[in-house]
């Protein structure tokens, strides 16, 4: 059974590649889409939360906002990545509850499982053991976000819920030198060196290390399945059930932009979780199923690469 989408729907972190790609999904659907930019409300003040709700009055909020970064982000800023991903859920969740917010949607991550959990990954391995080190900060923090959920929902009944995106791709991703995702690294990584004529491009790690990926409009679209329900879970995965390995994807990469030169590795850089793969039963179950293969993702995302990249747009930060 599936319920009327809310009048008022405030997406927290729409300029964020997921945010954005959730209020593409929703357009034309005769709702009102709220949203604001860092400079019109910090989610890190909660007298700004508090006002903007009082203003607003959303009847339904999809948290889409965490600071986000690659391995090296992570490890050299853990404070920031914890604190500031705890402070704006627990404000956004704590007003949506304040204000009557009748439906509310948490973005975390599959980051939030042990980093030996078994494969694939289930929703019941939450807190089953030790988390991966190069991203604990911020694992710990959407941890936080989605327990909260769970307990206004456990506590006063509200249909407060999560799902857990694997990674991320595609357009709008944030392709820094050294801040950015494994995917959008390698597409820069691999595009430079074709342009410079580079005769190697070196990727960290031994290579081994197995991923999954999803396309960001997947995702978008599972979150407005999702959010429709009528008794969602109290979070499920989202992803594609399937892997790769980081060389593969390396591979896959270099032929999709182009580069025909060496790729080599490097074992003294850390490569996080060896194996991250979700179990897509219950969602799957619930009738909603990915849509874009890796194969035609990689090409739309280097097709979205040049076209930030020629306009100016290209996220760096």
């Amino acid at each position: 059974m599936r319920k009327k989408n809310p009048d008022r729907l405030f997406v927290a972190g729409h300029r964020g590649m997921a945010g954005a790609a959730i209020l593409r999904r929703f357009q034309g659907e005769g709702i009102e889409l709220l949203h604001a930019d860092r400079q019109q409300l910090d989610l890190c003040d909660p007298r700004q939360v508090d006002q903007y709700f009082a203003e607003h009055r959303p009847t339904g909020v999809i948290f889409a906002a965490a600071k986000v970064g690659g391995i090296f982000a992570n490890e050299q800023f853990p404070v920031e990545f914890l604190s500031e991903n705890v402070l704006m859920a627990t404000h956004v969740i704590n007003a949506a509850f304040r204000y009557s917010v009748r439906r509310l949607l948490f973005l975390g991550s599959t980051c939030i499982y042990p980093r030996d959990c078994e494969q694939p990954i289930q929703e019941t391995s939450l807190l089953s053991g030790p988390l991966e080190e190069t991203n604990e900060a911020y694992a710990l923090a959407k941890i936080v976000g989605l327990k909260l959920c769970q307990a206004y929902r456990k506590q006063h009944g509200v249909q407060f819920h999560s799902v857990m995106p694997t990674n991320l791709y595609g357009p709008g991703d944030n392709y820094h030198q050294e801040n950015s995702h494994v995917l959008p690294a390698l597409i820069r990584r691999f595009h430079e060196a074709k342009v410079a004529g580079a005769a190697s491009v070196t990727i960290w790690g031994t290579g081994k290390a197995r991923r999954e990926f999803l396309h960001v409009e997947d995702l978008a679209d599972a979150v407005h399945f999702v959010f429709q329900l009528d008794n969602p879970p109290d979070w499920v995965n989202v992803g594609t059930g399937s892997d790769l390995s980081v060389l593969n994807l390396a591979q896959r990469i270099a032929e999709v932009v182009g580069y025909q030169g060496e790729i080599q590795i490097d074992p003294s850089r850390p490569e996080g979780t060896p194996v991250k793969c979700t179990e897509m039963s219950l969602l799957h179950q619930l009738g909603w199923k990915h849509k874009i293969e890796i194969e035609d993702g990689l090409r739309m995302t280097y097709e979205s690469f040049l076209r930030e990249r020629q306009s100016g747009s290209l996220r760096e930060y």
